[in-house]
């Protein structure tokens, strides 16, 4: 990757996280993040110890980043019939708008930058 094309994506990113933090949307962490596109992203069944195995962290970090996010709605947990102590992740509607405005935002933010780089 050249240097040009390297800073080009930065912009690119930087602008799609202004009009982010623009917006009335919340503001995640990377991690929050990085479990949020992981379930919508992959395929089910999702569990907080294959997501914590998934991105290297603990459990514990998962289920801080579920508590975050499921009171903003984005995602929901229940506890797996077949097998009672698995706990599943489970997309919602409102976690499927909010990915689909962020990526309206990069689509927006990759036009400008190549408008401008």
């Amino acid at each position: 990757m050249t240097e040009k094309t390297s800073r080009l994506l930065l912009e690119m990113w930087r602008n799609a996280l202004l009009d982010g933090v623009r917006s009335d949307d919340p503001d995640l962490t990377m991690r929050q993040m990085s479990v949020l596109l992981s379930v919508y992203m992959t395929d089910p069944p999702h569990t907080v110890r294959g997501l914590a195995a998934e991105l290297g962290v603990a459990k514990p970090v998962i289920t801080r980043a579920l508590d975050s996010m499921g009171r903003l709605g984005l995602l929901k947990r229940r506890r797996d019939d077949a097998d009672r102590r698995n706990v599943l992740v489970q997309r919602t509607v409102k976690g499927a708008v909010f990915l689909s405005e962020l990526s309206d935002r990069i689509v927006r933010a990759e036009k400008n930058a190549c408008e401008s780089g």
